[in-house]
């Protein structure tokens, strides 16, 4: 019997092996960050994220929440506001891409300094996603910052 914690087995077996995906439109109206932190509580829940009794893949699912606030603020504060909200779920993997109209890479502040009011986006991002980056859009406007988490094993 296979140990479930090196399986190459799925996690997620109710997601086609090409994953799923979800793109919300935003119009940088009030409350933006709530509205798509919601949105991607309800796409956990329905690609079997959530509800969890697995502490792991719960603190996992709260990481993803913290981490699409942290992009959509940025892209509130430092893009320009977000245009879109793109959420991409494989049995293995979820994928956050926040899309706004600005050339300018996002830099994390540095020096950092966790007593420094501000200026935390970045880091957290960088303590909580497996992998993170940005990426110009080909027409030369805009950019994808995205944001990416393995989903824990065994659960």
């Amino acid at each position: 019997m296979s140990d479930p914690q090196t399986s190459d087995q799925p996690v997620l077996l109710s997601l086609p092996p090409h994953g799923q995906t979800r793109r919300l439109g935003l119009t940088g109206a009030a409350g933006t960050v709530g509205w798509c932190r919601d949105q991607t509580r309800q796409a956990l829940h329905d690609w079997g994220w959530l509800p969890t009794a697995d502490p792991d893949r719960l603190a996992r699912a709260d990481d993803v929440l913290i981490v699409v606030s942290e992009l959509v603020t940025n892209a509130c504060r430092h893009g320009g506001g977000p245009d879109q909200l793109v959420l991409h779920a494989t049995q293995r993997l979820l994928r956050v891409e926040v899309l706004d109209a600005s050339t300018t890479p996002p830099q994390p502040r540095r020096p950092h300094s966790p007593t420094q009011v501000g200026g935390h986006g970045l880091h957290t991002v960088t303590l909580l996603a497996s992998r993170w980056g940005a990426t110009p859009h080909e027409s030369g406007t805009g950019k994808t910052v995205w944001a990416e988490f393995d989903l824990p094993s065994g659960g």
